[in-house]
């Protein structure tokens, strides 16, 4: 498997009585409760953590963007991109957002990938989600019922300018273009290696399969919900004629490794309470948008919807599989359901200890004494957009 750190950045500081005093940490949330002066440590914090990571071996570092809220302190993950593409050598920049239909005119976003790409050597991987509906139809007022339309053909325009060898006029529905000719163009030819992340949309697998791009599912509902998403994707490929390359599909799992299960429930306890309790505290009227989610994903999901994460205890959250948390071989040994069994060949591990101090703890561990076990046998096909 490739291993990568995911990082949020959620706010850190809100209240203990947030989720009783505020309807929603998305789209509403009270101005009042940003501090800037906290933020400044946030942020250098986290970008401490991320250059940690590549010096650790982590394969990917990975951000995303979200709006208006206190879940995710990335409006702009180019900005992040940018400060670690200096700072690294080694791991992939994955940018698994940008919200390509919230961008006009969107070849904004394959300028600021070009640049990203070349500033880092060709390390980036370009991910191009959706977005959330909180983000896109209500931050961003975007009509949920076109978004997909508007998402796919800033798809087509951003990869058009990437592989024309001339410049060219665009006449789409939503993009009007005289002149398409980026400058910079990006290293890696005939463009980036392309992410979809994903919450397990039927269309987004069929996408995925035909344009030969890596299907990373973003859940927070761990391994144990996923198994039915993953056996869906397989399926979908099966059906399609592609192989079972594991690479094709990547997955979100929150993992938190110590010396032993109790030093790790010490230690995360906290910290996975205030994210799932706190951070994923959102109002259901944000949600589903009419016309946001397609008839197929949509009856899929209500067929068996999974409890609600900020609903949940920590102990709950654990017996769900939520949560990976443990001593090295008892992250090993669960970790191993994503190779045997979910076949996801790229695991975004998120961990957090509580304090700056600790997360660095638990990620040397986890790289020390997890991620050998789990690197990719010589010889193993990859599909030529993995990444780096």
């Amino acid at each position: 498997m490739k291993l990568c750190w995911f990082h949020l950045m959620p706010y850190t500081d809100l209240p203990e009585d947030f989720t009783q005093r505020h309807e929603s940490v998305w789209v509403d949330i009270d101005p009042a409760l940003f501090d800037p002066g906290k933020a400044h440590g946030m942020y250098n914090d986290f970008l401490d953590e991320l250059e940690f990571a590549d010096a650790m071996g982590f394969d990917g570092i990975c951000v995303n963007e979200h709006h208006a809220n206190g879940y995710g302190l990335m409006p702009s993950p180019n900005l992040m991109a940018a400060a670690l593409a200096r700072r690294t050598r080694n791991a992939a920049l994955i940018v698994m957002g940008n919200s390509i239909a919230l961008y006009n005119p969107p070849i904004r976003v394959a300028e600021e990938f070009a640049m990203l790409d070349c500033i880092s050597g060709g390390r980036l991987v370009a991910g191009f989600p959706v977005g959330s509906p909180m983000d896109t139809c209500y931050a961003y007022g975007q009509n949920p019922s076109m978004l997909r339309d508007r998402y796919l053909e800033a798809h087509d325009l951003i990869l058009r300018s990437w592989t024309s060898r001339e410049p060219f006029m665009f006449d789409g529905r939503f993009n009007k273009l005289r002149y398409v000719n980026v400058w910079p163009r990006p290293l890696q030819q005939p463009h980036p290696p392309i992410w979809i992340p994903g919450g397990g949309s039927v269309e987004t697998w069929a996408w995925c399969a035909e344009k030969e791009y890596v299907y990373s599912y973003l859940s927070y509902f761990g391994y144990k919900a996923g198994e039915r998403t993953m056996k869906g994707f397989w399926s979908e490929m099966k059906r399609l004629g592609k192989d079972a390359n594991p690479f094709r599909a990547g997955f979100l799992q929150f993992v938190g490794v110590a010396e032993s299960r109790e030093e790790a429930l010490r230690l995360y306890r906290g910290p996975a309470e205030y994210f799932y309790g706190r951070c994923l505290h959102v109002s259901p009227r944000w949600a589903e948008p009419p016309g946001y989610m397609t008839e197929a994903s949509l009856r899929r999901m209500l067929a068996n919807p999974p409890p609600l994460p900020s609903d949940l205890t920590f102990e709950q959250a654990d017996a769900l599989g939520y949560i990976i948390h443990g001593s090295p071989a008892t992250v090993r040994d669960r970790l191993r359901v994503f190779s045997d069994e979910l076949r996801a060949g790229i695991v975004c591990s998120g961990m957090n200890g509580g304090s700056h101090e600790a997360t660095l703890e638990m990620m040397q561990m986890f790289a020390e004494e997890v991620m050998p076990h789990f690197r990719a046998e010589p010889g193993i096909g990859e599909t030529a957009d993995v990444g780096p």
